[in-house]
């Protein structure tokens, strides 16, 4: 019996993914543009948010960031759009007094919330990206790998630390991974955008620790929380969107496209990468999908049992990545590529209001808490534009290249 056609090779599944991708850019950049600056959140009918006008800096720069690959597929208006958010990013995040890019910042000029680290790698990724399509990011490039270098970085450990007060006081006692690989993706781009080693010099480092050291040692979970010295904390309990409890399955997934990327970016002379990728393919799945509901639970403990099991839009959104990633290196990629876009297409996302619902409870109802609304762009457009190539670039890279 031959092996079935890979999705992604079908010409017409690859104009499913474009079209999906185009119903997201499309309901944005209707709605989510604010003419007095930056972008609006949207509610789950797709309408602006009411709200302070506060932006937070990862939503403005990953609008920045999925335009900006809208412009290097040739979208017409997605150029005006980049350049909205820039300048959003450039007049009003960016700390002109003391340096680094606040969380929280509005067109009054107030800022609020902390500087960190994982803010600052969608401000490296928004530059890069832009720049890739053309926009002058020079500065913006130049600026915020300052402020990574000589804030974030912490060279004995090789990789960044959490956050700081808005003036710069810090918080000692915390590191994450959450940030960490998230920076790594943005230390390809950048390297992609300039081709300077030392972003994927970085990034390798990132890698190592928290993958290669920590990852292997817990048998391919990824270790989400650390002390200052980069200890494992396994009983640490924060924030439930961006530092939860436990073990996150979706992040397992999101670095095994990570690592992909990364093993051949950096030459393929890293076999460890894709040892790990493997690794962290199989763990994820094993621990975090519901066999009985379909998607992948939030949490889980360190032997695999479910802590929340609330399955959201993103790790789906990474399984069909890592899947794709994957594909002739796992013998089941193929089946849980399927798996993964079966789920998303009747389950997530929204047929009659555009956009992805953001999380369905145990029961497999839209639910809210923590996330509300429509998600931003970023994990439902890549999970789009990524299988559309072998993962051996980023989305920008691939589109910059003609491939």
């Amino acid at each position: 019996m031959t092996a079935p056609t890979r999705w992604t090779d079908l010409a017409p599944h690859q104009a499913w993914l474009r079209n999906q991708a185009d119903r997201l850019l499309s309901l944005f950049e209707a709605t989510a543009i604010d003419p007095h600056g930056g972008f609006f959140t949207l509610d789950s009918q797709g309408r602006p948010n009411e709200d302070d006008g506060f932006r937070q800096l990862h939503d403005t720069t990953r609008m920045i960031h999925c335009f900006a690959l809208a412009e290097l597929m040739g979208r017409p208006g997605a150029h005006v759009i980049v350049g909205h958010g820039l300048d959003f990013l450039r007049n009003f995040h960016a700390d002109d007094k003391l340096g680094g890019y606040a969380w929280n910042a509005r067109n009054d000029g107030a800022m609020a919330g902390n500087k960190t680290a994982y803010g600052h790698a969608f401000t490296l990724l928004a530059a890069s990206t832009a720049r890739l399509a053309g926009h002058d990011t020079d500065d913006l490039l130049k600026d915020v790998t300052e402020v990574i270098d000589t804030r974030f970085w912490e060279e004995s450990a090789g990789a960044v630390t959490e956050e700081f007060a808005l003036d710069w006081a810090p918080y000692p006692e915390y590191r994450g991974q959450n940030c960490n690989m998230h920076m790594t993706e943005a230390l390809m781009a950048a390297y992609e955008a300039t081709g300077d080693v030392t972003y994927l010099k970085k990034a390798e480092r990132i890698a190592g620790l928290l993958i290669n050291i920590h990852a292997r040692a817990h048998d391919w979970r990824v270790v989400e929380h650390f002390d200052a010295n980069w200890r494992p904390d396994t009983e640490y309990d924060g924030d439930p969107m961006f530092r939860p409890a436990g073990v996150t399955p979706g992040h397992g997934l999101e670095w095994v496209r990570l690592l992909v990327q990364l093993y051949r970016t950096s030459g393929g002379s890293q076999d460890w990468m894709i040892e790990a990728a493997r690794g962290l393919f199989a763990r994820a799945i094993a621990d975090g999908w519901d066999s009985t509901g379909g998607g992948l639970v939030y949490t889980t403990d360190f032997a695999g049992k479910p802590l929340v099991r609330d399955r959201y839009w993103w790790p789906v959104c990474e399984g069909i990545g890592a899947a794709h990633a994957l594909r002739g290196l796992d013998p089941q990629a193929e089946d849980w590529y399927r798996r993964f876009w079966d789920f998303a297409a009747t389950r997530l996302i929204d047929h009659e209001n555009g956009g992805w619902f953001p999380q369905l409870d145990d029961k497999g109802c839209p639910s809210q808490d923590p996330f509300f609304g429509k998600p931003d762009l970023y994990h439902a457009l890549q999970a789009c534009l990524v299988p559309l190539w072998p993962v051996e670039n980023s989305v920008a890279g691939n589109l910059l290249r003609g491939q």
